[in-house]
């Protein structure tokens, strides 16, 4: 029997803009008739017939509800625009960089390589019928489409008037691993449904010595939790960290994949893995039993990490300086040097410290993880990090969880490597306080305004634009809020030209830069439907280390209040505190 190719009338919907993170909008958006289907349509459009006939296409992700829908839509729809193959992961999950794995990496068993990809997942959002659906396309490289696509897949939805469909060829089951083939007008079509974890897990081993890893693993004096937040790393948690380096089966936390993350918030940070954080030591009350010496967390779709002492939260800004300073000794993927590394403009500068010590290529991108796949796409950039707990290498081209967490384990099985049955094993806190030793501390913080009046906000950064055209005004108003502070060098509004593609970007946020090393940044977060999210980030050096063990909240106040005065920020928003401080 040869399927049908039909050709459904259709109308175009309103905001179907994908962001650099794809599209993300409520379940009950999605499920409208015809709202998936012109997405798809207008994404296969973008990338002309050229690219989509005859192509392998992986179409997976973090199992959020309604990823068992979409998929078989997108096979469906996949058939009918003349895709060669559609490879799925079993269950509908694969974790985001396992995609970019997937399409890099993997080979089918008739030789075929994978083109792109639709990845469905809206990160760390929380999931279930009245939460959050994404999707994205990911190309051929492994990483999200440049502007030039999306935009046009946005342009493609405001005139859509048919998508093409295969409905008569029959739902995939998608829980076993195998090939489904089918014949169509012209000629054959193929799903096939492969395992999850095997070809991440693979790329892991080719970059981590796992059995140093394990080694420490099976130290009695090393206790280890990894919390999945119900997401899809869970699918790949087991394997890795018990199959593979022999962790307690105790040690996974919330390693279930559920559509609705349990009921969470699949977000990695100190206020949404409050199980881990409590087990960490870190929680409001102090429980009798002794917190493991290394604990982790990842989101939805496992391309973020939150990184734990025992009783010690590493901040992200560190967490890549940490892995970049100790990259060479510990991992052997890059132990024959690193080709440079970048870091998001608003994360601490902890990163510039080491590369200028270690004498690397440094890059300071705006924010999207697209910025840093150019520069490793032109062989310039090893490691990159974000403050929003995302961490990565040139490994794949998106930020990955796991690898950040398999880094981690590798600096200290290095570190302990030979001290395995001495007394005391060398700690989280302790590399960490070690690195601010010898390169500095960046005490960090973020306040976010959330939902804050449009207008008002942007008449607020409008002002401190204006200001900026006078350094001698501006240190007049911080010596006036504090006279302890450093003076201003340098203040600018953030652009960035990319110096493989020669794009600009412009307008990434507001800075001022002060003699110490110290600086404020000033960012407009996507504008979403219940107003605006101001995001202020307050860093403050420190190169003395009799002063790197101090109250973060502490040693940031002086700039914290030069920040609050500087940009009028109860004037202008009405508010005398953040909505949420990181």
């Amino acid at each position: 029997m040869v399927f049908k190719v039909s050709k459904v009338t259709t109308t175009p919907f309103d905001g179907q803009k994908p962001g650099t993170s794809g599209l993300r909008k409520k379940v009950k958006v999605f499920i409208q008739p015809h709202y998936l289907q012109n997405f798809v349509q207008s994404t296969f459009n973008a990338l002309t017939p050229a690219k989509v006939r005859g192509a392998t296409l992986v179409v997976s992700g973090d199992g959020r509800y309604y990823s068992k829908d979409a998929i078989q839509i997108i096979i469906k729809m996949s058939a009918a625009n003349g895709v060669r193959r559609v490879w799925v992961g079993q269950n509908g999950l694969l974790s985001t960089p396992a995609v970019s794995a997937v399409i890099r990496e993997r080979v089918g068993a008739d030789g075929s390589k994978a083109t792109g990809a639709f990845i469905l997942t809206a990160s760390h959002n929380p999931g279930g019928p009245h939460e959050d659906f994404g999707i994205k396309y990911n190309m051929e490289n492994g990483g999200p489409a440049p502007e030039a696509i999306t935009d046009q897949i946005f342009e493609n939805t405001k005139t859509i008037t048919e998508y093409l469909i295969a409905d008569d060829i029959p739902n995939v089951d998608i829980s076993a691993t195998g090939v489904s083939s089918f014949q169509g007008p012209e000629g054959q079509f193929d799903v096939e449904v492969f395992d999850s974890a095997s070809d991440y897990v693979k790329l892991m081993k080719s970059i981590f010595d796992f059995e140093l890893i394990s080694k420490l693993l099976s130290s009695p004096k090393f206790t280890f939790c990894y919390d999945a937040l119900h997401g899809v790393a869970g699918a790949y948690a087991n394997r890795i960290f018990v199959e593979e380096l022999g962790a307690q089966e105790s040690s996974l936390l919330n390693c279930v994949p559920k559509e609705d993350f349990g009921g969470g918030h699949p977000d990695p940070n100190l206020t949404y893995a409050k199980e881990l954080v409590a087990r960490m030591g870190l929680g409001k009350s102090n429980s009798e039993v002794e917190p493991p010496e290394f604990g982790a967390a990842a989101d939805g779709d496992a391309d973020r990490n939150m990184i734990l002492g025992k009783r010690f939260f590493v901040t992200p800004s560190d967490s890549v300086a940490i892995i970049a300073a100790n990259a060479v000794a510990a991992i052997p993927y890059f132990s024959s040097g690193l080709k440079g590394v970048a870091r998001s403009m608003p994360t601490s500068a902890a990163l510039d410290v080491v590369a200028k010590h270690l004498n690397l290529k440094f890059f300071e991108v705006p924010t999207g993880w697209k910025f840093f796949g150019n520069l490793m796409d032109a062989g310039l950039c090893s490691i990159c990090g974000e403050e929003s707990f995302g961490t990565g290498s040139d490994h794949i081209r998106e930020k990955d969880g796991i690898w950040a967490v398999l880094a981690w384990l590798s600096i200290l099985a290095y570190k302990n490597k030979d001290n395995l049955c001495g007394n005391k094993l060398v700690t989280v806190e302790d590399i960490v306080r070690q690195h601010w030793a010898t390169y500095g501390r960046h005490y960090y913080t973020r306040y976010d305004y959330e939902n804050v009046d449009a207008g008002a906000a942007k008449d607020l950064m409008a002002y401190l634009v204006k200001l900026q055209s006078s350094l001698d005004e501006i240190n007049i108003l911080v010596k006036g809020a504090r006279s302890d502070v450093s003076n201003v060098v340098n203040a600018d509004e953030f652009e960035y030209k990319d110096p493989v593609d020669g794009s600009i970007s412009k307008h990434q946020g507001i800075r001022f830069l002060f003699g110490d090393g110290s600086r404020l940044v000033f960012r407009l977060s996507g504008t979403g439907s219940e107003g605006a999210t101001i995001r202020l980030y307050i860093e403050q050096y420190e190169k003395d280390s009799s002063k790197t063990g101090r109250d973060s909240q502490e040693a940031l106040a002086p700039l914290v209040e030069v920040a609050l005065k500087l940009s009028k920020m109860q004037e202008f928003t009405g508010r005398s505190a953040p909505t949420v401080i990181t």
